[in-house]
């Protein structure tokens, strides 16, 4: 594959930006007032008021934290101290800028779980033709017909750098910039209460609407995905293809599997919503994988605001490929050694699942960094309506493309004790790849049952 080179009214963001609350829908006209107070992608380019949350400055230069050539990423703030620890004996005094799955999980692992704070750095960059294309996203981009979906005007970058509801806050993270294509290999973990657990390989690539060759306006793709089990044995060469569509109610989401076992391809039908996600043992739901994904349409959502709270980010150290699978995996959660904590603005959305429709999870919460609208952190709620299974993405900068993704993502089930890893470096080969460019005919049927053998 070859490389591709490829409003508000001022006192109504003003208010918005003040207050840290998002205000209801409106029709106000867009202006470039937001050049003056947002980022790019549309965080507030200033601190807060105490500087615990310093003003963004570009974020890393793509020479800082750069890719070893195994896959390692330089850490730029190696040598760091914690600023403080979290633990369940002084987490009231935290509490209110945490969340409320973070301190379940106080009370469920009160002597192994902890937060380790360090000083906060914003280190999200993007590359140069994001940033004009979220600008010129902003009012032209328009939710489809029920929120589920976006206009044929959107293509890349931000859909809503200055969001007027919680719909428009969950597409800036279903579409955010993750190099424009992936290609990476990655383990998952699923552990049992005791810390043994299984482990799975996979290699996973996907090509947005920009790296695919040939894409028209009209094609209703947002994007292409495709993952092959590489591990273990038993499982090798399963592989599943995805067709992501950008209006999912004029086209839901069209998925394959190829399965070695019957050299067949065969439609999926089911891979979305509540389907539990493949060799999770049940545990985790096909949208809770990259902490939620897929089509909103089960659910009311309602945008809460803005807060500030610790999340993990720059978790360079999840990244250190030396690390070994025992030095992470422990009974109950991922070692709370090898996470940082950092404080920053998150916008909080709640989901209340609608009359009439069908899910394992009757509500969840979602937690979105400004600085990359990635989910950091997630509640989910039983039927009961008691909290369930608490999500927590494990963010970072890979540079030098200048994607800000995750270096794993946890889901931890609070009554089981269980939990699963996704998209871990630990125990695999090669690097991550970005910004390639790839034919549709790289994801049809027939490609992936050629790809599996």
């Amino acid at each position: 594959m070859k490389a591709i080179k490829k409003t508000f009214q001022l006192s109504t963001l003003a208010l918005a930006l003040t207050t840290g609350y998002a205000l209801a829908a409106t029709d106000a006209v867009p202006t470039a007032a937001h050049d003056k107070k947002l980022t790019p992608v549309g965080a507030e380019i200033a601190g807060n008021k105490d500087g615990s949350i310093p003003a963004w400055t570009g974020g890393l230069k793509p020479s800082e934290g750069a890719m070893k050539a195994d896959g390692s990423l330089e850490n730029p703030f190696v040598g760091e101290k914690p600023l403080f620890t979290i633990t369940a004996k002084n987490v009231e005094q935290y509490k209110d800028k945490l969340t409320p799955g973070q301190q379940a999980m106080f009370k469920r692992y009160p002597d192994t779980f902890t937060m380790a704070v360090y000083p906060t750095h914003r280190t999200a960059s993007y590359p140069q033709k994001i940033y004009d294309a979220s600008s010129k996203n902003h009012g032209a981009v328009k939710l489809a017909a029920n929120g589920n979906g976006l206009s044929a005007e959107y293509f890349e970058g931000v859909p809503f750098i200055a969001p007027n509801n919680a719909l428009e806050v969950i597409w800036n993270h279903v579409t955010r910039y993750r190099g424009g294509s992936f290609d990476r290999e990655s383990s998952n973990f699923t552990v049992q209460a005791n810390g043994t657990y299984q482990q799975t390989g996979y290699r996973d690539v996907a090509h947005f609407a920009s790296n695919i060759e040939g894409w028209k306006p009209d094609s209703n793709i947002l994007f292409y995905y495709k993952s092959k089990t590489l591990r273990p044995a038993r499982l090798s060469g399963e592989v599943l293809l995805v067709h992501e569509t950008l209006d999912q109610d004029a086209e839901s989401r069209k998925a394959w599997k190829y399965l070695p076992s019957i050299r067949r391809v065969k439609r999926a039908p089911t891979v979305a919503f509540d389907n539990p996600r493949s060799n999770s043992q049940n545990l985790k739901t096909s949208d809770n994988y990259d902490m939620f994904n897929g089509s909103p349409k089960l659910y009311d959502w309602e945008l809460v605001g803005k807060k500030e709270i610790y999340i993990p980010y720059n978790n360079y150290a999840l990244m250190d490929k030396s690390v070994k699978v025992e030095d992470l995996i422990k009974p109950g959660h991922l070692v709370s050694d090898k996470v940082r904590y950092e404080l920053h603005r998150v916008w909080e959305v709640k989901a209340k699942l609608k009359k009439g429709m069908r899910h394992v999870y009757s509500a969840r919460t979602l937690y979105m960094d400004e600085d990359t609208w990635q989910v950091v952190a997630s509640d989910q709620y039983d039927g009961q309506g008691n909290l369930w299974r608490v999500g927590l993405g494990y963010s970072v900068q890979y540079n030098p493309a200048q994607v800000h993704w995750l270096a794993g993502e946890g889901l931890y089930d609070l009554p089981s004790g269980r939990y699963v890893l996704e998209g871990m470096v630990v125990d695999t080969k090669g690097t991550t790849e970005f910004d390639t460019a790839a034919s549709k005919k790289d994801y049809t049927p027939a490609a992936i049952r050629r790809w599996g053998k």
